[in-house]
């Protein structure tokens, strides 16, 4: 289980139109919003990285940088993005499943063809949302074993600015006897 403080594992990605993605070299000035979705076969992911891609810029104001990552080979999530349609947002492909696994993404398996006639991947991992600090840290964390019910980008910018402005700590750190 990643802790809120604590370093995150690895994630080194490549991506459709900037190289090879290295959180650890992302740069961001507060974090790095890195949202897991479960590949071009749910529509639901399409709906809500629609939504990210249409906030990426207000993000970027508050000082994080958004990617979208699923373990797609390229060729899926080039037609992702050309769904999602906001040039604006990163995605990233190829996502190892041992690597969705470190980071606590539950991992599911192929149910044949979905709604929208795509074929599922034979396994693929359920979505995350991580805000991940410079230094590596773990900020903020979400993890689906479902594509439904998923957090609130409007909300989360709500939320930065009130964590922003009252320097609020990344909570749930405690790992002691309860």
């Amino acid at each position: 289980m990643l802790i809120p403080r604590q370093k995150v594992p690895a994630l080194q990605v490549e991506t459709l139109t900037s190289g090879t993605f290295d959180l650890a070299e992302d740069g961001a000035g507060f974090a790095t919003l890195v949202v897991f979705y479960r590949g071009l076969h749910c529509p639901i992911c399409a709906t809500y990285l629609k939504e990210l891609g249409r906030l990426t810029a207000d993000f970027a104001d508050k000082g994080v940088k958004t990617i979208a990552i699923s373990s797609d080979d390229k060729d899926r999530t080039q037609q992702m993005a050309e769904k999602v349609g906001m040039d604006d947002l990163r995605f990233g492909y190829g996502l190892p499943l041992n690597v969705a696994k470190a980071w606590g993404l539950f991992i599911s398996t192929s149910r044949g063809t979905t709604s929208i006639g795509i074929e599922e991947p034979a396994l693929f991992s359920e979505p995350g949302v991580f805000l991940v600090k410079p230094d590596g840290s773990l900020y903020f964390a979400s993890v689906q074993t479902m594509p439904f019910v998923r957090p609130h980008f409007q909300e989360m910018i709500g939320a930065l600015d009130f964590v922003q402005k009252n320097d609020y700590p990344a909570r749930g750190e405690y790992t002691g006897e309860v």
